[in-house]
């Protein structure tokens, strides 16, 4: 598709066809697509505009960078937010410190799964354990899982023990769903802090959570 179509296709009544040409705007040179891909960012329907937030994370320059901040800060849709969020990541660390904000500020769970997906595989440390000490006292049972199971992700880092410990105040949680990930995220760390914790956990009432340990300590 010729960059006139494109344009044609992005002014269309149909969605299919808007949708279609930015997933074309892949073919072009960056300087080309990103101020068409800007210019779409508020189409009327959210799956436009997480196309846009996708196309804008593989065009990377300041303008695209700038537009993902908006849309993550502005955008109605929760799946824009997201999508927005795991794109403005393919920066590398310089998008953490955004990333971070949003996660404090958004608590829909959706944004905040794929704010915490995007620093664990970028490795920022500082970043993902402030992040999952938000998520794990926010209201949101499946953010609280995945804070805790990325705390896992810190053993063997300079925020080991910070991780463990905030896992130790876990261990009895009313919640056999908490406990069976805190067991888990236990499992992964070498010490003998956590060790000596997944042994009291042997004891827990859930036999869901038993099972966990007893995986942990093998």
């Amino acid at each position: 598709m010729d960059l006139a179509q494109i344009k044609t296709y992005l002014a269309s009544s149909d969605s299919q066809e808007r949708m279609k040409a930015i997933t074309e705007l892949r073919n072009f040179d960056t300087e080309v697509a990103v101020p068409l891909l800007i210019d779409t960012k508020d189409d009327q329907e959210f799956l436009v505009r997480s196309f846009v937030a996708m196309g804008l994370g593989k065009k990377q320059n300041a303008d695209s960078f700038a537009a993902l901040l908006e849309m993550i800060k502005f955008d109605r849709d929760p799946n824009v937010r997201a999508e927005a969020a795991n794109s403005l990541s393919f920066f590398g660390v310089v998008s953490a410190p955004h990333l971070t904000l949003m996660f404090d500020r958004d608590d829909h769970w959706l944004v905040r799964r794929s704010i915490l997906a995007a620093l664990a595989e970028l490795k920022c440390l500082e970043e993902l354990f402030e992040v999952c000490l938000i998520g794990i006292e926010g209201e949101d049972q499946s953010v609280k899982e995945s804070s805790i199971n990325c705390l896992g992700i810190l053993a063997g880092t300079s925020k080991q023990n910070l991780a463990v410990a905030k896992l130790l105040t876990l261990m009895n949680h009313d919640s056999w769903r908490i406990r069976l990930q805190v067991a888990k995220s236990l499992g992964k760390f070498d010490t003998e802090q956590a060790q000596k914790a997944l042994e009291q956990m042997k004891d827990d009432p859930n036999h869901r959570v038993v099972g966990a340990v007893l995986e942990s300590l093998v």
